[in-house]
């Protein structure tokens, strides 16, 4: 059960190792592109190109879906990137159904692990599988594996990495359980847990008011989707990449920018500057600060 690109790699890892994967649940089709035409799931892609059958249900609860799912009579269910399941789909198999979720649980139980691992400035975080059960990310892990978080790293790199470590994961996982042979450990209580929220478009304004250093995080951690933003002379202004920078000039309000209009573009933060190096004006294309400089006088 899966519906993005992060699901497809542990699907793909499955079929690989010979397992019997019976069927996959994703998202009904959605319109795309700029013709709206209906575009099925990257999980639906690459089942339909193995012969898998594939079942997308508007409701997870329709008596006609669960008949449907029941007839598989699967062993297991495995939960990649999906939504969130009532009881009565993911206590259907007799082996249970196991989730995988990029974060070392407890820590980062939500839609957004990756994300707000690097925007709070971490610098391990990693995968774990864990059964499902009432409260959301809260079953009993069965494996995990860390995975450092670079100094430059951005949620683009990083997705990558845990999106194929995730999958040889979900395939030792899946392996153990049919094996009857797994750990089942209790999430630790943790006093200080971390969440990880669904991010919104105003979650991604840039707060000049934060340091230089909390700010970079920020902009790693939406980078290149959905991507930190700021307004710029009245504009939606999208920040991909920044560094800090050595300004001379304190006489600035947070929020206020100076540039040579040839080669740099400095902000002003809580406690210094940012230089932005990759950004992209509404109505623009991406681009490197000096391609930009050299279309747009400020």
């Amino acid at each position: 059960m899966g519906t993005p690109e992060f699901a497809v790699s542990s699907l793909q890892k499955l079929v690989e190792s010979g397992s019997n994967v019976v069927a996959v649940v994703t998202a009904p089709d959605k319109p795309a592109g700029r013709g709206l035409q209906l575009t099925p799931s990257p999980v639906k892609q690459y089942a339909l190109s193995q012969g898998i059958p594939v079942l997308q249900p508007e409701k997870l609860k329709n008596p006609d879906f669960l008949e449907e799912l029941r007839s598989y009579q699967a062993d297991l269910q495995v939960v990649v990137a999906f939504r969130m399941l009532p009881e009565v789909v993911w206590n259907m198999p007799p082996k249970g159904t196991f989730n995988l979720h990029a974060s070392l649980l407890p820590q980062y139980r939500g839609a957004a692990p990756i994300n707000w691992a690097i925007i709070n400035g971490e610098t391990q975080t990693g995968v774990t599988t864990f059964f499902l059960q009432h409260e959301i990310d809260t079953g009993q892990i069965i494996f995990q594996e860390t995975e450092p978080i670079h100094e430059d790293d951005t949620v683009g790199t990083l997705y990558e990495r845990l999106m194929q470590k995730g999958a040889a994961l979900v395939v030792k996982t899946a392996q153990a359980v049919q094996d009857g042979n797994y750990p089942q450990i209790p999430q630790p209580e943790i006093e200080e847990l971390k969440s990880a929220p669904k991010i919104f478009k105003e979650t991604c304004q840039i707060q000049w008011t934060q340091s230089a250093s909390a700010i970079r995080n920020f902009v790693r951690g939406l980078s290149p989707y959905p991507t930190a933003w700021t307004t710029l002379n009245g504009k939606i202004c999208k920040v991909y990449k920044v560094s800090v920078a050595n300004q001379e000039s304190s006489e600035r309000e947070t929020g206020d920018f100076v540039t040579d209009n040839k080669s740099f573009l400095h902000f002003k933060t809580g406690d210094g500057w940012l230089a932005i190096e990759e950004l992209q004006l509404e109505g623009k294309k991406r681009m490197g600060i000096e391609e930009f400089l050299r279309g747009a006088k400020l």
